[in-house]
């Protein structure tokens, strides 16, 4: 791995902390519905166009984090085929949040496009 890979990987995680939050809550909030892992990880290849990039595991912790901070909820239900699995829904504290994550994401998105206007054509 090059100089310039090691340094586009580093931005990539850095970059991806915060998005895939926000990208979890919007699934969420969309879907209607409580979903478990997986189908929120399809949901996210989908329509994300790979902010997860392949790293489906990665998105249990971040859930997890998400109930900690009392933004989700979540309930363990059985499975007829293998392990019983954990649905997570937004509550309504999670939706106010999105909201004001959406915002910020959004003047962030603006403010540097608006910087590298230009730079590179």
């Amino acid at each position: 791995m090059n100089d310039h890979e090691v340094h586009l990987k580093k931005f990539q995680k850095e970059l991806s902390a915060g998005t895939v939050s926000l990208a979890l809550l919007a699934v969420l909030a969309k879907a209607g519905e409580p979903l478990y892992g997986y189908l929120i990880a399809k949901e996210l290849e989908r329509t994300g166009e790979g902010v997860l990039s392949g790293k489906q595991s990665a998105l249990y912790p971040v859930l997890r984090n998400l109930e900690g901070a009392g933004l989700l909820e979540s309930q363990i239900e059985p499975s007829v085929a293998g392990p019983p699995r954990r649905y997570y829904r937004i509550n309504e504290r999670g939706r106010e949040v999105l909201a004001l994550w959406s915002q910020a994401w959004r003047a962030t998105r603006d403010s540097v496009d608006s910087v590298l206007e230009g730079v590179l054509q």
